[in-house]
């Protein structure tokens, strides 16, 4: 026992030292490198790119250790995503790239769909078209597939949106009509999808339809921020009155879009079609004052470029920075892990000198334990004597208890055969009245019988003689002596019971059926029902009450 016991602590102690190397490295665990991308992705929407990239790549780096495919395929897309708000897309394809790979390799479906739309909308922002409805296309397959409903119609709307601007408008009509129903579930979408149908009822000629829904969306959208809603309805609006040469509503659409700070690119289409509306006005100092702004914002927006592609290269440089110094501090960690499995291997040799030490001492005392172990034999056996006269008393016990049993249910069966006897007797006298009575009704009809006096006196006197309780009583006399007590409970219980009920529910106790009971009281099979549930009701008894089990428990 000693020993078994110097065992357990040498597992219990082996066990607290394996926690604490699994603690050490909690730092790698999954948790943590989600962490690390929901923090990057918290920076990303902040603007703090190169923060959000560090964290990203630490998370990349460390997902890609351990092969964590999901962690991975979220820090390498949302890298990608950093590259393209910063307008760097060569960077963000390649990173796009990467992920789409590690999805088809090692993911679901739905995360390549993601990262298929993702690269379908940077060849959208380029002008390439074919490859925008390439990818959008394979997306919207995958969405199909699998019966992703929001995503066939976002899938959708995206392939409608490219089928508007290479000027195919019955295919992008059929496209938006699809997503239409599959939106319904998210507002902000199905808004998008509508707008996008305005757009292409525009490019139709079918100016005032188009000038229609956007009215409509513009007066009962509540967030006109989202995805530059406001401005898209208002673009539409104003083009729709250029068409209608509607020019000072035009113009005055037009201008309001500044109010909603639009980017600069949407600057530069607001200030063409202010440009066409000025023209068409023939405010030609406007127009051409329009075409200035024009130019400038373009000037504008390519030194925001240049002076991203500067802050995209200080990032990388700041990234691969990062990246040595995540080397270095692996290889410090590297050394720090050495020389913590070198503590644990000392601490094992002197558990192991500690457990050889109390294995001696155990040693030591076995003699003793010899004789101790001798000691509890000899109290077991008299412990075994005693148990042994204790099963013997209880078998004896058992044994007076079945005899006691057994004589229950030799007088069970007795009372049961004295009732079946019973039984038998009240329905011989119940067929032996019934058929006198019969009979006397018979000869009472004879023409010839109801003029001899003496013959109708005979039989008045033998249908007196059936109406008397004297077998009744005797019956009940019989009853009484096989079923002691029984009929005194049931008045004690039911105090309302008359005589005819006592007797209609001895019958009952007596397990005769409803056609037996109705033969013996010599009355219908139905009255006797009824007679059944009046009595039920009388006793203040359930309904549904089974009297026969009732009666049993007395």
């Amino acid at each position: 026992m000693h020993k078994k016991a110097c065992r357990f602590k040498f597992l219990f102690f082996s066990f607290l030292l394996c926690f604490f190397v699994i603690s050490t490295t909690n730092a790698n665990s999954i948790k943590h490198c989600d962490s690390l991308i929901q923090s990057g992705i918290d920076a990303m929407w902040k603007k703090d790119h190169v923060k959000s990239l560090e964290l990203l790549t630490q998370a990349k780096n460390l997902a890609e250790k351990n092969r964590w495919y999901k962690q991975l395929f979220l820090a390498t897309n949302n890298i990608g995503a950093n590259y393209y708000t910063m307008l760097d897309y060569g960077e963000a394809l390649n990173y796009y790239l990467e992920s789409y790979t590690i999805a088809v390799k090692n993911l679901e479906p739905k995360y390549e769909m993601v990262v298929l739309n993702n690269i379908a909308i940077l060849y959208s922002k380029e002008k390439n078209y074919d490859k925008a409805n390439e990818y959008f296309q394979k997306a919207y397959d995958i969405a199909v597939e699998n019966k992703d409903t929001i995503k066939i119609g976002l899938y959708a709307m995206n392939l409608g949106n490219v089928a508007n601007e290479t000027g195919d408008l019955k295919k992008a009509r059929n496209y938006f009509t699809r997503s239409l129903p599959n939106l319904d579930s998210q507002p902000q979408l199905l808004i998008l999808s509508k707008i996008a149908i305005a757009e292409n009822d525009l490019l139709q000629g079918n100016v005032k339809q188009a000038r229609t829904i956007a009215e409509n969306l513009l007066n009962t959208t509540k967030d006109l921020e989202y995805n530059d809603i406001g401005i898209s309805l208002s673009q539409i609006i104003a083009k729709s009155h250029l068409k209608e040469n509607n020019l000072e509503l035009a113009a005055l659409y037009a201008n309001k879009i500044f109010d909603r700070k639009p980017n600069f690119e949407t600057k530069i289409a607001v200030f063409q079609l202010l440009s066409e509306i000025y023209y068409a006005q023939k405010s030609y100092s406007l127009a051409l004052a329009a075409k200035d702004s024009i130019i400038k914002t373009e000037g504008k927006l390519n030194e925001i470029k240049n002076g991203r592609v500067f802050e995209n290269s200080r990032v990388k440089f700041e990234i691969e920075n990062y990246k040595n110094e995540i080397a270095l501090k692996e290889s410090k960690i590297g050394a720090e892990r050495k020389l913590f499995y070198l503590i644990i291997a000392v601490i094992f040799i002197i558990v192991f000198f500690i457990v050889l030490t109390l294995r001696n001492r155990s040693i030591k005392h076995k003699q003793r334990k010899l004789i101790a172990e001798r000691n509890e034999q000899i109290v077991t056996l008299e412990l075994e004597k005693e148990k042994s006269d204790n099963l013997l008393l209880e078998k004896m016990l058992k044994e007076k208890e079945t005899c006691a049993l057994l004589e229950q249910e030799r007088l069970k069966n007795e009372i049961e055969l004295k009732n079946r006897k019973l039984s038998a007797k009240a329905l011989y006298l119940s067929g032996r009245n019934e058929l006198i009575e019969e009979t006397l009704q018979t000869l009472s009809k004879l023409p010839e019988i109801s003029k001899d006096a003496a013959l109708v006196a005979h039989i008045k006197t033998l249908k007196s003689h059936l109406k008397t309780e004297d077998e009744w009583d005797s019956f009940i006399t019989h009853f009484e002596e096989v079923n002691q007590h029984f009929l005194n409970n049931l008045k004690a219980k039911h105090p309302k019971l008359n005589s005819n009920d006592i007797r209609f529910l001895s019958y009952i106790y007596m397990n005769l059926s409803t056609k037996e009971i109705s033969s013996m009281l010599n009355i219908t099979a139905d009255a006797c029902r009824k007679r059944k549930e009046r009595i039920t009701s009388r006793m203040e008894l359930p309904h549904d009450t089974n009297l026969y089990d009732y009666l049993s428990a007395f």
